[in-house]
């Protein structure tokens, strides 16, 4: 079973202003890897209100993934790179890569995206793009790898 974590980054979902129909997508695509998700929260457009949730999440709760949705842009409010930036240890390219690459065979904006992903300690964060048709272009695109992933960030016994 892998511990998930949903993070949605939305000012006006925070304020029940709009409907998480993002972080709905992504719990469909976790029930397709095993995942359990855990932890759940929609929280305004803030770099320290994300940083503390991706910090508590992964080292207070011990999750295994931490998905996020949202802010992944280039609005001045679009900061969840930066935040993940501020807690992650180590960058792990090719997973972001690899979901602009896929967003490109739908639209060209998908080179807009500043997602990325990385790690801290035994803990994969995801950043994901705001919107259900993102998520589940992106989501498509690592699926297959994150439960190989994260064998190998928890030091789980794997098949080589």
């Amino acid at each position: 079973m892998i511990r998930v974590g949903i993070l949605t980054a939305s000012t006006l979902g925070a304020r029940g202003e709009r409907e998480d129909t993002s972080g709905l997508a992504i719990r469909e695509f976790v029930a397709q890897i095993d995942g359990n998700v855990e932890a759940y929260r929609v929280v305004t457009d803030d770099r320290t209100i994300i940083a503390t949730a991706l910090r508590e999440w992964a080292d207070d709760l011990g999750l295994d993934l931490i998905l996020t949705t949202g802010g992944t842009g280039l609005s001045p409010t679009d900061v969840t790179p930066e935040a993940t930036r501020d807690v992650i240890e180590r960058e792990v390219p090719g997973l972001a890569e690899a979901m602009r690459l896929e967003g490109l065979k739908y639209t060209p904006r998908a080179m807009l995206s500043r997602a990325m992903v990385g790690i801290r300690g035994r803990t994969l964060i995801v950043n994901l793009p705001g919107s259900p048709k993102g998520v589940r272009e992106s989501l498509g695109a690592i699926l297959g790898v994150l439960p190989h992933a994260l064998e190998i960030l928890q030091r789980r016994p794997t098949d080589h």
